[in-house]
């Protein structure tokens, strides 16, 4: 993923609440018949392990599962919040017009090799876990014993779990950083007035004192 230092996370804190907040991963892999992906939950989980690792499962009758058996090499893509940036609200619009549209996001790559889970409790465990954790949020929340024990082992021979172990992640927040205050300003006053309250809130999370010195006209790259 390109990163320019302005965009680069490295707050392990930060990067970990980035993953959380992605609703629909992709799990990527190279396998015999070129690049594979597949959208699904995966649940980061923090291990004494550097960066610790994720945890899914995909449905046995998708091929993705077998390369990843024979040990490729996976990246799962994690994107939180996005949004539309117009030029319209750069202060640096009206002063130069020298200003063109974005788009800024949240993102985090993960790296890992993936292990392969057939065995009963182990799938068993992961679906548990996805489970309530996507759940929690109900008044009432569903429970994987809450099913015939039957019907959830039927159910579980259909699927594969996987578990990567983390071993590189690269974090970007692309929020504006590197646009001048005024423009910063300008861009949470529009997001106020399109009513994206989230993303102007997330804006300002980066935004600096009013009074600091911001980078001068010609930014870096928008990539």
């Amino acid at each position: 993923m390109y990163t320019p230092p302005a965009f680069r996370e490295d707050d392990p804190a930060i990067i970990a609440g980035i993953m959380r907040a992605a609703r629909l991963p992709i799990l990527v892999s190279a396998g015999a018949d070129g690049i594979e992906a597949t959208h699904l939950p995966l649940t980061w989980q923090e291990l004494p392990a550097p960066h610790g690792r994720l945890i899914g499962h995909l449905a046995r009758g998708n091929p993705q599962w077998k390369s990843l058996r024979q040990g490729a090499q996976a990246m799962a893509l994690f994107q939180a919040h996005d949004f539309y940036v117009s030029p319209n609200w750069y202060e640096t619009k009206r002063e130069t017009g020298k200003v063109v549209p974005t788009w800024n996001y949240e993102a985090v790559h993960a790296y890992g090799a993936v292990e392969i889970i057939e065995n009963a409790q182990g799938l068993h465990d992961i679906v548990t876990a996805l489970t309530d954790l996507h759940e929690a949020r109900q008044p009432k929340p569903w429970r994987v014993d809450d099913a015939p024990d039957d019907y959830v082992a039927s159910q579980l021979k259909g699927i594969v779990g996987i578990v990567m172990v983390i071993d590189r992640l690269i974090g970007k927040r692309k929020l504006s950083q590197n646009r001048p205050v005024a423009d910063r300003l300008g861009v949470i006053a529009g997001l106020d007035a399109a009513g994206d309250a989230p993303s102007a809130a997330l804006l300002r999370s980066v935004e600096p004192a009013a009074d600091r010195p911001g980078p001068g006209p010609n930014p870096p790259p928008r990539g």
